[in-house]
This record gives C-alpha cells, structure tokens and sequence, in this order.
C-alpha cells in the first residue's frame, strides 16, 4: 500500500456514501469524472462541489475521499460546520493526504478571519504537496466572497460543478438501491408513502430507512403502510427523520 494511504481519516465516512449509492443518473459525466480523479488523484486541479440542501455534496465529497482510500490513496475527510470548535488549527498537516476533501467550506469563511486564513495555508499547502482539494458549499461560486482576496483567487481557479436536489423519480432509485443494499424489501406503495412524510433528501431517507429496518426485522414484520406508519407514531424527537410534515426541508 502506498505510504500515503496509511494516513488516519480524521473523521469516520459513512458506509453508504460511496459512489455505489449515489444516484449517478442524474450527473453521469461528473460521477465518471469524480471516480477517475479518486483513482489517480494526483496534481488534479481543485474541484468545487456546490449545490443546496439534499443535492448530496457531503454523500459525494464522501464518496471521492472512501473511492480514493479503496484505490490506496490517503483521504482526509473534514466536515467544517461539525469541526469549527476544534479550531483553524485541526486544518493543518491534512495537506500529508493525498485527497482533502473540505464539506461546507462557506461555514468555516464565516467563521472568522483565522479559519479563512488557514483554509488558505491548507490550499497552498495542498498544491505544494501535489495533492488533490476537493470542496463544497451552499453558495454559488458566483456569491462566494470569503473576505480573504488570497484565498477567493485560489478557490476560483477551481473547477466547479453544481449538484441538484434528487427529483421524486431519482428519490425513489436512491431508496430502493439503499433498500436492496440492506437485504430489504420496500413496496413501492411504501417507499412512495415516505417520499409525502418524511424530509426530502437521501441522507435523511437512509437513516429512517435503516431504522425501519431495524424495527421490522424486531417486529418480523414487512414495511407495509401500516406498519411503517405505526413505527413513524413512537417518533417524538424533533426534527428527525420520520417526524412531522412540518420538519421537511
């Protein structure tokens, strides 16, 4: 294995986010592209991942980083919005990965001008190292000012590719993959169900969906409407999958 690849991920990927599961109908070239890049990630141009709430920038930014390890390369996953109270400080050596892949990238620029000037270290540093950056953000490269001209210049030489929200259609692929990942059999009836009740986006689909199937398989019984809808019943905490219409975003 090369040396590179022995690098610890800093933070544990979730084992649905691979490429495998992502919904690679919708934007085949830029899932071909992105599987290429992890394989060789080498002296790659830096990559801009953008798009709204439930597009799947974490799942695909998640998916280069586990694609890039499988292929023995190092990769450095760095959920900013969960790693802001460590500090701008936690940002430096990642440059040592081989891939570094920076998931919501407009929340550590707001963070304050430590964080922007050692997102700007970590790009240089990255480059230097002939390493591949990989990021994501919310805002469009066209709204996107850091406050740092250094960095904005680095960050808009990269290249940029725009993720969209899964329709019902690729919603209902996504589930019915994940379901068949799990051994498990969702009606179609079921899966449609869920698509009225529950937050519209994959990340939130797969964890209710890995709970359901932890509760039939208690209950040994099937995901019928009935059943599901019962188990969506006990529900009581706020926000989370399964709960009121009202919690959709």
């Amino acid at each position: 294995m090369n040396a590179r690849a022995q690098l610890a991920l800093p933070v544990r990927l979730r084992d649905h986010a691979t490429f495998d599961t992502f919904d690679a109908l919708a934007q085949p070239l830029l899932v071909a592209e992105l599987r290429a890049a992890a394989a060789g990630p080498e002296g790659r141009q830096p990559t801009w991942l953008w798009g709204p709430g439930g597009s799947g920038r974490s799942h695909l930014l998640q998916a280069v980083c586990a694609a890039a390890v499988a292929a023995g390369h190092a990769a450095a996953y760095l959920p900013l919005k969960d790693l802001l109270a460590l500090g701008p400080g936690m940002l430096e050596g990642q440059e040592r990965a081989a891939v570094v892949g920076l998931d919501d990238l407009d929340e550590a620029v707001g963070a304050g001008a430590p964080w922007r000037e050692a997102l700007f270290a970590l790009h240089n540093a990255v480059r230097e190292a002939g390493g591949w950056l990989v990021f994501t953000t919310t805002t469009a490269p066209s709204a996107f000012a850091s406050g740092l001209a250094d960095l904005d210049s680095r960050l808009a030489a990269a290249a940029v590719h725009r993720l969209n929200p899964l329709d019902d259609t690729g919603l209902m692929r996504a589930l019915a993959a994940r379901a068949t990942r799990l051994g498990l059999e969702l009606p179609e009836e079921t899966a449609r169900w869920l698509l009225v009740r529950a937050p519209r986006d994959a990340a939130h689909l797969f964890a209710l969906l890995d709970r359901l199937d932890a509760a039939a398989l208690q209950a040994q019984r099937r995901l019928t409407v009935p059943f599901v809808r019962e188990v969506l019943a006990t529900e009581t905490s706020p926000g989370e999958p399964g709960g009121s219409a009202a919690s959709r975003s």
